[in-house]
């Protein structure tokens, strides 16, 4: 089996603006061996988020993502459903992709049903906990909201 889980080649997302054309990524390559951890670091709308997006088949405008020895751009929206799965993006600063609205609770049980990983609330609730335990979150924490939590918490709200 490959050392390599994933590989971008050529990597390209273009937008069309009221003022021309953004190349928001530009020819992005990298490889990524299993059991490493990539950070992408940058000036603000360098394009780290768009690349990240990438990944989950945010229709790239040239290149691929190979992810596990499958070119993933190719995929359709159920393919790509099931496969996200595997897949987990932790962003700098995670409170914006945490819902104010949610409790730690919510937030982390809600892609075990959606995903329909764990569609029994009673187990849902406990492998919430054990998530919490795994990534270092007290119980104590579990119905609070994002707000409430300092950005290192956040970030392992995302991690679980």
């Amino acid at each position: 089996m490959s050392d390599t889980i994933l590989e971008v080649k050529h990597l390209k997302k273009y937008f069309n603006t009221p003022k021309g054309t953004l190349h928001a990524v530009d020819d992005v390559s990298f490889t990524l061996e299993r059991g490493k951890t990539l950070g992408i670091v940058g000036e603000s709308g360098c394009g780290k988020s768009t690349t990240g997006r990438a990944f989950f088949n945010d229709t790239a405008t040239a290149g691929e993502v190979i992810f596990n020895g499958e070119d993933i751009t190719k995929k359709n929206k159920e393919q790509m459903r099931l496969l996200r799965r595997e897949m987990q993006l932790i962003f700098q600063d995670p409170y914006a992709s945490l819902d104010p609205r949610k409790t730690v609770s919510e937030i982390i049980g809600e892609p075990l049903k959606l995903q329909k990983l764990i569609p029994d609330a009673k187990k849902r609730a406990e492998r919430v906990h054990e998530l919490m335990e795994v990534v270092g979150l007290a119980d104590r924490l579990i119905n609070t909201y994002p707000h409430e939590l300092d950005g290192g918490r956040r970030q392992r709200i995302g991690i679980a």
